[in-house]
């Protein structure tokens, strides 16, 4: 079964993840955000303790059922690769990148696109940023950029990820472990076995059709080629028509309850250092948990960057708050990006271009 063939089948798995996100929408995720891998990694991390965030503290089975999905349908497949050895350090700190710069914007790339069928103008602002970021780090690989090749290793290791995703689901099921949320974002979601399910349908699509937001956008500058716009184009279209028919469409910047801010400037750093990040960490963070699921070790790092990097974003303040609706005034109190979250933006941003212009090919020498 491949997906990425042609533009129909490409299309058809757009459809179904699609579908996938608005049926967890409807059942319980928090408003306008549906499935946010940047979001949900943050709200795992709480419930592991890696933050004190109270609002936000829930392991979230989409995650894990995206990790197991990519490697279920490898294996069956016979695409499952075992991988390592290229940049760990690198893709460790980019990963970190990617998670500071969308919870700064309040969101990964998966949830802007979600944001933007929803009317949310602070997400098409930072689809700016985004497109940006992602044209850098085109001009990056074009100047030689690299983090190296790597190189087939033992099977076992791509699998490690994989099973601390399996043990993180036993542990949320079996015992009282892990921390959940009692108000707040991380109270909201959809039923345990249909989040799973969700996750485990959604992996298998998005491995099957190579699916990454930063990618498509990649192609189209790098080759001119719009096949992977297809899946985000169909995704995009099947949410808009959720939201219309749910009511939760609304045209504005400032909407309290859909977890935004109207900071435009620092949602366009934000997804600028996303957008960047993930083109030189080979696919954005949907991406690299697929990737990862797949046997991709290196990815692996990236995602434990990301896990890192959202404790890190709530445990020094970086995040920033969503606008809301004062409970006693009924006042809109905007929400807003952290003096800590604008200096952690911009040394994303700094180390970014490090990164990406200083490391050139050097395979063969």
């Amino acid at each position: 079964m491949n997906l990425s063939d042609s533009k129909k089948k490409l299309a058809l798995a757009g459809v179904v993840c699609g579908l996938v996100a608005a049926c967890l929408a409807y059942f319980g995720n928090p408003a306008n955000m549906a499935f946010c891998i940047a979001c949900f990694i943050r709200d795992t991390a709480g419930a592991l303790g890696l933050h004190s965030t109270e609002t936000v503290q829930y392991a979230r089975p989409e995650i894990i059922g995206l990790v197991l999905g990519a490697f279920i349908i490898s294996v069956a497949t016979k695409e499952y690769r075992s991988t390592a050895g290229s940049s760990p350090v690198v893709r460790f700190v980019l990963g970190m990148i990617l998670a500071i710069g969308s919870l700064v914007f309040l969101g990964c790339p998966l949830r802007m696109i979600i944001r933007m069928s929803a009317g949310d103008l602070n997400a098409w602002v930072a689809l700016i940023g985004f497109i940006l970021g992602v044209g850098t780090g085109v001009i990056a690989l074009k100047k030689g950029f690299s983090l190296g090749r790597a190189h087939l290793t033992n099977r076992m290791s791509g699998g490690v990820l994989p099973v601390l995703m399996l043990g993180i689901l036993v542990l949320a099921l079996a015992t009282t472990l892990l921390k959940s949320s009692e108000s707040g974002p991380g109270s909201m979601h959809a039923p345990i076995i249909l989040s799973l399910i969700g996750g485990l349908i959604f992996g298998v699509f998005a491995q099957k059709s190579r699916m990454c937001f930063a990618g498509s956008i990649r192609d189209v500058i790098l080759m001119k080629n719009f096949d992977l716009l297809t899946i985000i184009g169909s995704f995009f279209v099947v949410m808009l028509i959720y939201n219309i028919a749910t009511g939760n469409f609304t045209l504005a910047f400032d909407t309290p309850g859909v977890i935004a801010h109207s900071e435009h400037l620092w949602n366009i750093l934000g997804m600028y250092a996303v957008g960047f990040a993930a083109v030189l960490a080979g696919g954005c963070p949907l991406r690299q948990l697929i990737l990862a699921g797949q046997g991709a070790s290196d990815s692996a790092m990236t995602v434990i960057g990301m896990f890192v990097g959202a404790a890190l974003a709530h445990n020094l303040g970086l995040a920033a708050s969503a606008t809301a609706l004062n409970a006693e005034t009924r006042e809109v109190v905007a929400g807003s990006v952290s003096l800590n979250g604008k200096v952690a933006v911009i040394i994303c941003i700094v180390v970014c271009f490090i990164v990406g212009f200083a490391n050139k090919r050097t395979e063969g020498k």
